[in-house]
């Protein structure tokens, strides 16, 4: 047996520091803009000096981000579809953000297993920094937009008419739904500062609907499907029961409630990303985590819900669809 292991994952931070750098130097939208450039064309484009440049060039071609023939590089497919801003399935607000914020908040997480107390200054999606809200919300909708795809592949809204998209961000799911399923209509319910963003996807079929599903008594009405995507994951279970108390008042009778999210198994040992999530709304939440199936399903039957089956869904943003009707 050897260490190998551990020192990859000890070192784990040194591949996400270095592509954080790149984006955040903007070294892919210099390669990008040249189609091809040398060292020394791309230090005067972004003001480094040779041998801190080298260094990060050398280690974006070897984590994959560019590719070098002779003194020239290039950005590599991953790199030109996902790290160039404008590009439009850009990621680089899903890096920046956990760059910003999730990293400095992950360095502390010992203080926060102890304390029970999230480790960063402010809850993401209520900040009133311009530049974090920025980035929080272009990350959210990056991830979001490929989980819409997997839910668009694993559930048939064809069966729907009108969707309400519950703290729905700037509109990934609406966006890619109403395209796939072009009878369904759908309405985007989040904070009033998120709902002014997501005007920006609104159509003849999208719609939005500023308010605070915490402190709203009642949802909007009108619609026969309710999703819920990394909705309880921010919240206790206290807090995630009363949501789905009122989703289950807001439906008409044989209306659905889908929540999608990273689900714990019901042993709570896997899978891995459902249980690192689990953490990270420890660091970013007062009282968020990870939940299991069963937890869910006995929410869901407390509510009034019945009928309830989880569909398995292969995602970055979800490991599971739950579906359950009034």
């Amino acid at each position: 047996m050897n260490p190998g292991l551990l020192i990859e994952l000890t070192t784990g931070y040194w591949r996400f520091k270095a592509m954080a750098a790149a984006v955040d130097i903007g070294l892919f939208a210099a390669v990008d803009r040249r189609g091809a450039a040398t060292s020394a064309e791309l230090a005067a484009d972004l003001g480094l000096q040779p041998r801190p440049l080298r260094v990060l060039l050398s280690s974006c071609t070897a984590l994959g981000f560019l590719t070098k023939d002779g003194d020239r590089y290039q950005n590599a497919p991953v790199a030109a579809e996902y790290l160039v801003p404008g590009k439009e399935q850009y990621f680089g607000g899903f890096v920046r953000y956990n760059d910003m914020v999730g990293y400095p908040a992950w360095g502390r997480l010992q203080e926060a297993l102890r304390t029970n107390a999230p480790t960063t200054s402010h809850a993401s999606f209520m900040t009133s920094d311009p530049v974090v809200l920025d980035n929080f919300w272009d990350a959210l909708f990056a991830i979001s937009s490929f989980t819409a795809m997997a839910l668009a592949d694993a559930y048939d809204f064809g069966r729907h008419q009108n969707l309400l998209d519950l703290g729905g961000g700037m509109g990934p799911f609406p966006v890619v739904l109403c395209e796939r399923y072009p009878d369904l209509r759908a309405t985007v319910y989040d904070l009033p500062h998120v709902a002014e963003k997501a005007r920006a996807k609104a159509t003849d079929r999208i719609s939005v609907h500023a308010g605070d599903f915490l402190a709203d008594e009642e949802f909007p009405a009108g619609h026969d499907v309710i999703l819920l995507s990394m909705i309880l994951h921010d919240w206790d279970e206290q807090t995630s029961r009363e949501i789905l108390g009122k989703c289950y008042a807001a439906l008409p009778s044989g209306g659905a409630i889908i929540i999608c999210e990273l689900v714990l198994d019901d042993d709570e040992t896997g899978p891995q990303l459902a249980a690192l999530m689990g953490l990270n709304m420890l660091v970013e939440t007062g009282g968020g985590q990870n939940w299991t199936g069963a937890e869910y399903r006995e929410w869901l039957t407390g509510a009034g819900f019945r009928d309830i089956t989880t569909i398995p869904m292969l995602s970055a943003g979800a490991n599971a669809a739950i579906v359950a009707y009034k």
